[in-house]
């Protein structure tokens, strides 16, 4: 069974940084590309990044480019988002993702406030 557990999510101040995790377990976890998202109240979940399986390849949202930072340990199954400079419009739940197979973990709670 495919589990996807993420952790790393809490309050922040606007400027501040996170690191969310995403453990992923029951699958082998080096063919597939991740991804993260995140959906905020009243609003679409929204793609923020994806990287590739082997980790050579990256790609962003606009509105997150050059702000987070998509990484992979092939090793430990876990997938990684560096946030920084955050925003209040930030504040969501992160999702982590396997999209060629469609599972999602619970998510875990940013929010961005002074």
């Amino acid at each position: 069974q495919v589990q996807l557990v993420e952790s790393g999510g809490g309050l922040v101040q606007p400027g501040g940084s996170l690191r969310l995790s995403c453990a992923a377990s029951g699958l082998l976890f080096s063919r597939y590309a991740m991804s993260w998202y995140r959906q905020a109240p009243g609003k679409e979940r929204e793609l923020l990044a994806t990287v590739s399986s082997t980790g050579g390849t990256t790609s962003y949202k606009d509105t997150v480019k050059g702000r987070f930072t998509i990484s992979r340990d092939n090793a430990k199954s876990t997938v990684s988002l560096r946030m920084n400079s955050l925003k209040p419009e930030d504040t969501a739940v992160y999702l982590c993702h396997v999209r060629q197979l469609g599972y999602w973990g619970q998510g875990t709670q940013v929010t961005v406030s002074s």
